[in-house]
């Protein structure tokens, strides 16, 4: 009987830990948009994933990757997170970043388990932009 009251317990605390751990995804993603407004590519490359570091090899490689691939996300004007979605061993973080000249620019960061935060970047990719009239 006791084992069935631990059982309980661990399935009714995974949902809330769950929780908890997908609410820190916005501040990892929003330190690495402050170290790419203050051009300190190290730190940027320290919340990417070991198959993107793999990818880029170094901090310089990395920094210019992102300067040239998503000058939005190098200097974001505005930055507001939607939705998250879990699918595989991944979560996916919906990102609406509006650019220095006043445009949207919808992203989905994936997002894996590790780093100090709990969470590292493994993927960023252009979605369709939500609707926005008012």
């Amino acid at each position: 009987m006791r084992f069935i009251g631990l059982s309980l317990a661990l399935l009714l605390a995974a949902p809330a830990a769950q929780a908890q751990e997908a609410s820190a995804i916005p501040e990892v993603i929003g330190s690495q948009l402050e170290a790419f407004e203050a051009d300190d590519f190290a730190r940027a490359f320290t919340f990417a994933s070991p198959m993107i570091q793999g990818m880029f090899r170094t901090p310089e490689n990395f920094g210019a990757m992102v300067r040239e691939g998503y000058p939005m996300v190098h200097r974001p004007g505005a930055v507001t997170f939607g939705t998250q979605r879990t699918e595989g061993g991944s979560t996916y973080q919906t990102v609406t970043i509006r650019d220095a000249e006043g445009r949207y620019h919808a992203l989905e960061y994936e997002m894996i388990p590790g780093g100090e935060g709990g969470w590292l970047i493994d993927g960023v990719s252009f979605i369709p932009a939500p609707d926005v009239s008012a």
